[in-house]
């Protein structure tokens, strides 16, 4: 599955909701906010792998993928989830499906967000900006 939604304009005080279902046997999925698929604000991507289970969120500029950080992964396999991502002036909150909350930077400082890909295995069952 994969998604992408140009032209569009969240800016700090906005944020989206994706809605679904990871898929029985997926090994990862990834949410993409940023300029364009070579300049992202916020790469969040949950691994399923048992060698690499984790959220590992990032960066990227001009092609070139920043300092990776790495969370506890609460999604599970074939599991319905629901996660809202708000934009503040300098960072990002991700609530998760367990009510746990994370947080990444803006390193890039990206004032309007104009992209966004949902990728991997799992099937969105809604998309809302809010």
């Amino acid at each position: 599955m994969e998604c992408h939604l140009k032209n569009i304009v969240l800016r700090p005080g906005d944020q989206f909701k994706v809605q679904g279902k990871v898929a029985s046997d997926a090994e990862r999925f990834q949410i993409d906010l940023g300029a364009d698929e070579d300049n992202l604000a916020l790469h969040f991507n949950p691994r399923f792998k048992e060698d690499d289970a984790a959220i590992v969120c990032n960066s990227k500029h001009e092609s070139t993928w920043g300092e990776e950080e790495r969370h506890d992964n609460p999604f599970q396999r074939g599991a319905t989830f629901k996660i809202l991502i708000k934009l503040t002036d300098k960072l990002f909150e991700v609530e998760l499906p367990n009510g746990e909350e994370l947080t990444f930077p803006n390193k890039e400082g990206m004032e309007v967000i104009n992209y966004i890909r949902v990728k991997g295995d799992f099937k969105i069952t809604s998309f809302k900006l809010i």
